[in-house]
């Protein structure tokens, strides 16, 4: 059926789905019995129902955009209403994607607005069906319900879901090659479902996957609100740290913002996204727009809904000049396992045989070792010049992490089992001018007052959630013991690091 372009203006910008206190949880067996393809719910409301008119419409979106980088992104954040108030920003998001690409999987992650249950729920009932024709559902999507207890196979939570079936068009529209989807719809605000989330999706996120997540940002603020809400949680964000998205968002909601029902409708979604990236720190999140409803001939200015795509890209210069490979880094942790497990008994290093160690590991760069226990510190010790090979330097910090930290008593050799061992591999240091040269989450610290001096890692500033002040203070009043304003009449140095765990490789 045709659909008139005046028939779409009623469309409004935002959707809030009743909640229903429901259990979502369904036998795969039964699923299968019943499986079929899944219908479009919001086509003639949130988008044109008219193949025909459904094209212009995205042509004229696409036509509003241009692409910012030429590298394509790993994932894109973008908004999820009817088109007319935000087609032209999830636009812009898509645009970022090179049109001749092709994924293995692409990965829709939205947070339900509909129905309410625990865990995440993955439609693999069957395939997806728009206006412009079917979206094939990857067979990955049953392989993550049957292989992680957080997914879940009810198909009842995308029934009438809007915020991945408008993603869909965009897809279909801007992408040449064939491609398949992983639809997943997030129940609840368990901060835990999202953790479990993110570490199940955690090995598909690299290059030959798209992880596409939807959500609106402010829900009815008036123009202005809305404008200083949403730059302020893009900006946190932007960030990568996972911690100051919430504090950001948590901070907003709780303000004296007039009418602001949510600061971000599916952060459910983002979070889970942002516990994925925010230990690497070669991802750069970007904004690539940003309007509200108010924004359109369609909205008014006095309750709105806030717009914004952003985009991840694997663009930042890591500490990795030394290219280790998946190997080297493995072979480094077992170094410093092996280390741990000779000394602390007997304080004998153990023997490294050089003829089968890597070229890579031989080569002079300053590390840290930081030992933890149940997600706690239990020591970190590092040496910041390049004045021996990686492998030496690994082993030796690994013991002076173990025995010389002065903030713990040494480790025991029953408590060695229990530990677990991150390796930050540094780039020379580099003295700074400027606080402004900082980039929080990329760059280490190093404070230098006369005999004074202290550091920070650059994953401190994403796992505290700080700003820039806060980084500085608390490392030269915390570390180097200068006092919380010491920094600013001390030389400050940064330097990147290339971190990686036994957690990561599930040594």
């Amino acid at each position: 059926m045709h659909i008139e372009m005046k028939s779409i203006r009623i469309v409004f910008p935002f959707i809030i789905g009743f909640l229903t206190l429901a259990s979502c949880r369904a036998q795969p067996e039964q699923n299968v019995q019943n499986k079929q393809d899944r219908p479009p719910a919001v086509a003639g409301s949130f988008y044109p129902s008219s193949e025909t008119e459904l094209i212009r419409m995205l042509e004229n979106a696409f036509g509003t955009t241009k692409k910012i980088e030429e590298k394509n992104p790993l994932a894109i954040i973008v908004p999820h209403a009817g088109y007319i108030y935000s087609g032209n920003v999830a636009a812009a998001g898509f645009r970022q994607i090179d049109r001749k690409s092709r994924f293995e999987h692409i990965f829709l992650l939205g947070s339900s607005h509909t129905m309410y249950f625990n865990g995440a729920a993955v439609y693999d009932q069957g395939d997806f069906i728009t206006p412009l024709g079917k979206v094939k559902v990857d067979t990955l999507a049953r392989w993550l319900t049957m292989n992680y207890k957080v997914f879940d196979s009810n198909p009842k939570p995308h029934l009438k879901e809007h915020s991945l079936e408008v993603q869909l068009p965009f897809l279909q529209y801007w992408l040449e090659q064939d491609f398949s989807i992983v639809p997943i719809i997030l129940g609840g605000e368990d901060r835990e479902t999202c953790r479990k989330v993110a570490e199940a999706l955690r090995p598909f996120f690299n290059s030959k996957n798209l992880f596409v997540i939807s959500t609106d940002f402010s829900h009815y603020p008036d123009y202005q609100d809305a404008q200083y809400s949403d730059n302020k949680l893009a900006e946190a964000v932007i960030t990568n740290s996972a911690r100051h998205f919430l504090d950001v968002k948590n901070e907003l909601e709780t303000s004296n913002i007039s009418n602001l029902a949510t600061a971000m409708c599916g952060w459910t979604s983002v979070y889970s996204l942002m516990l994925i990236t925010q230990d690497q720190e070669e991802l750069n999140y970007k904004k690539i727009r940003y309007q509200n409803s108010g924004d359109t001939p369609y909205g008014d200015k006095d309750r709105v809904v806030g717009y914004c795509a952003i985009a991840v890209f694997r663009d930042r210069q890591t500490a990795n000049s030394y290219n280790l490979s998946t190997e080297d880094k493995i072979t480094l942790l077992k170094i410093a396992r092996n280390t741990l497990t000779s000394y602390i008994p007997d304080k004998k290093e153990p023997p490294i045989s050089l003829d089968k160690l890597p070229e890579s590991l031989k080569k002079p760069a300053g590390a840290f070792v930081t030992l933890k226990q149940n997600h706690d510190l239990r020591g970190c010790i590092g040496h910041f010049e390049a004045d021996n090979p990686l492998y030496l330097i690994v082993e030796k910090m690994a013991i002076a992490a173990a025995t010389e930290d002065p903030r713990f008593y040494p480790v025991k050799k029953e408590e060695i089992p229990g530990l677990e061992i991150e390796i930050s591999v540094l780039t020379p240091l580099k003295k700074i001018e400027n606080i402004d040269e900082i980039e929080l989450g990329k760059h280490g610290i190093y404070i230098k007052k006369g005999y004074r001096a202290g550091t920070f890692l650059p994953q401190v500033a994403t796992g505290t959630g700080w700003n820039k002040e806060e980084y500085l203070g608390h490392c030269a009043r915390d570390k180097a013991g200068i006092g919380w304003d010491g920094w600013k009449t001390a030389d400050i140095y940064i330097y990147e690091a290339l971190v990686f765990s036994e957690h990561e490789f599930k040594l």
